[in-house]
This record gives C-alpha cells, sequence and structure tokens, in this order.
C-alpha cells in the first residue's frame, strides 16, 4: 500500500463484499453450509454466487450461510427466496450452475426447474 487511495479502493472492495452478506429487503441466497454442504462442495457454490451477484452489480441481494437444510443426499443446497414468490430450493448445485441461476431466477424471475428438488426426486 503506497497511498491513502490505495487503503480506501481496499476498504471499498471489502465493504462491497460484506454488504453482499447484509440483510436486505430484497432477494434471499442461502446456502447450506453444515458438515455435509461442506464436504458435498458448498463453499465454492457460495463464492461463486458471492461472485456472480457482485460482478453483476445486484446490491437488492443477499447471499447468506445456514447450517444443515435436512437432505443430506441433495447437497449442495441453495434455497431463494425472492419477495412475493415462493421459496425455491436447488438441489446438487455446482459453481457451473450459478451463473445460469442468477441470470434466469435472481434477475429475471424464473426459476431454473431442472435444478430445483422437484426434478431431482
Amino acid at each position: 500500500m503506497k497511498s491513502f487511495a490505495e487503503l480506501e479502493a481496499i476498504r471499498q472492495k471489502t465493504l462491497d463484499k460484506v454488504n453482499l452478506r447484509r440483510e436486505h429487503e430484497g432477494t434471499r441466497i442461502v446456502v447450506g453450509m453444515a458438515t455435509c454442504g461442506i464436504a458435498a462442495g458448498a463453499r465454492p457454490v457460495m463464492l461463486a454466487f458471492l461472485d456472480e451477484v457482485s460482478k453483476r452489480g445486484l446490491l437488492d441481494v443477499t447471499v447468506a450461510q445456514t447450517g444443515c437444510i435436512g437432505m443430506c443426499r441433495l447437497e449442495p443446497i441453495v434455497e431463494i427466496t425472492v419477495p412475493g414468490q415462493d421459496k425455491v430450493t436447488y438441489v446438487r448445485v455446482t459453481p457451473d450452475m450459478v451463473p445460469r441461476i442468477v441470470t434466469e431466477h435472481v434477475v429475471n424471475g424464473k426459476p431454473v426447474d431442472e435444478y430445483t428438488i422437484g426434478a431431482a426426486e
């Protein structure tokens, strides 16, 4: 760090990341991060959601984590709640699936049905 401007840039970048995890009135993306989820690959999935939301500048979207969602065989599990709509549960989520979920569901309001719990049963 060589200047105050560099320090301020680091500060702003950190605040932007923290704000992605704060509660907002908008869309909420929750990743199951219990032991079973982490073992199945939930950490890269959560990082992919944080990255995609940040890249798109989606200020009304919160990315959070929770413990066990209760369906270990379907991990990694992601629940998305959009105000005024039913919660959608995505199962066996991989980082490669994240851009499509964000584009189609979070941005355009149409869940990706083939990734949901209904398609997995």
